[in-house]
Formats: structure tokens, sequence, C-alpha cells
């Protein structure tokens, strides 16, 4: 039993990286507006404006980030 247990806890503890969200804030190049996406986007129309390339783990880090990201609060 001790055999599964260990390698259960080895299986979650490489499949949980993986598993990690992800949070982009990205810009509009119509509107100029800002938002926040849980998946990298895959279209040339949307702009990634995340500050030095940072990846946010949480939503909430993402709203902090998008308020000190110059593009998106200027007006």
């Amino acid at each position: 039993m001790l055999k599964y247990t260990l390698a259960a806890g080895l299986l979650l503890a490489i499949a949980t990286p993986v598993l990690a969200d992800e949070y982009y804030v990205i810009q509009d190049p119509t509107t100029k507006k800002c938002t926040i996406v849980n998946q990298k986007p895959t279209t040339t129309t949307t702009t990634i404006v995340n500050e030095n390339g940072v990846v946010y783990k949480t939503e909430e880090e993402a709203q902090t980030g998008m308020k000190t990201i110059k593009v998106c609060t200027e007006k």
C-alpha cells in the first residue's frame, strides 16, 4: 500500500505544475482595453502586455499587475 501512496504522490507532484493556471493581461488593438485571460492568446490581433514577460499564477496577481501596466492605465 505504501508503494501505491508514494507513486500517487510522485505523480501528483509531477502533474501539478502542468495543471497550474496561467493568466495573461492582453490588450485589444482597436479598443485599447486590457483584459485578463487564462490562456495564452494564439491570434495576432491581441497583444500580451504582461510586464517583463511575467506569467501570473492567479487572477488576483493579474489584476494587481494590470493596474501597474502603463498601457492599461492610460486613458
